[in-house]
């Protein structure tokens, strides 16, 4: 693993000790970015359930300003604080050790609002996917933000959410990308 693009390109990047998680190929990595748009001109992402935090990374080398990584794995956010040390952009992110659900309140607390997203959680989590409708619900995504979610190919996602409209999906061996963009609730208006 390594990054692809950016300001760091070609920096190796550590992987999580053990099989707790599935780190993206660099090809998939690469295969996102150039479906959500290659580079960024600032804003905040949140890289949920982010492993070793390769994908929160690779936006952080592509021009997102800021990066929130949250992971309940003690292993992970060990990892992630490692990979951010090693491309120097400790400064453009927050790491959390905790889940998910916890991570949205605590950024809705601190009044911060995200264009981009990454869902990548354990494929069982199935129910994890409906967090893009609660961090919308709660003003936590822009109304033009993009989310990646990342799931098994067994794992059949929505191609319309509360908020949200999948515009691209993509299949990678037994993984599939789903990429949505923020539609607004149907018949009101997004505040």
């Amino acid at each position: 693993m390594r990054v692809v693009a950016g300001t760091v390109k070609g920096i190796p990047l550590k992987a999580v000790p053990g099989t707790s998680t599935r780190p993206t190929t660099d090809k998939v990595k690469e295969s996102i970015f150039n479906m959500i748009g290659p580079f960024f001109d600032g804003g905040n992402a949140l890289d949920l359930f982010a492993g070793s935090g390769g994908l929160g990374i690779e936006a952080l080398s592509r021009g997102i300003d800021k990066v929130i990584f949250t992971d309940k794995d003690r292993k992970a956010v060990d990892t992630i604080r490692a990979n951010l040390e090693k491309t120097r952009l400790t400064d453009q992110a927050e790491v959390y050790k905790t889940d998910a659900d916890r991570a949205l309140k605590a950024i809705k607390k601190n009044n911060i609002q995200a264009r981009l997203m990454f869902l990548d959680p354990p494929y069982h989590m199935e129910k994890a996917y409906g967090l893009m409708d609660k961090a919308a619900e709660m003003g936590i995504l822009t109304e033009d933000s993009i989310v990646v979610c990342e799931h098994a190919k067994e794992v059949e996602l929505q191609d319309r959410t509360v908020f949200f409209e999948r515009f691209k999906k993509e299949l990678y061996g037994t993984t599939i990308i789903s990429i949505y963009r923020f539609q607004g609730e149907e018949g009101e208006e997004f505040e």
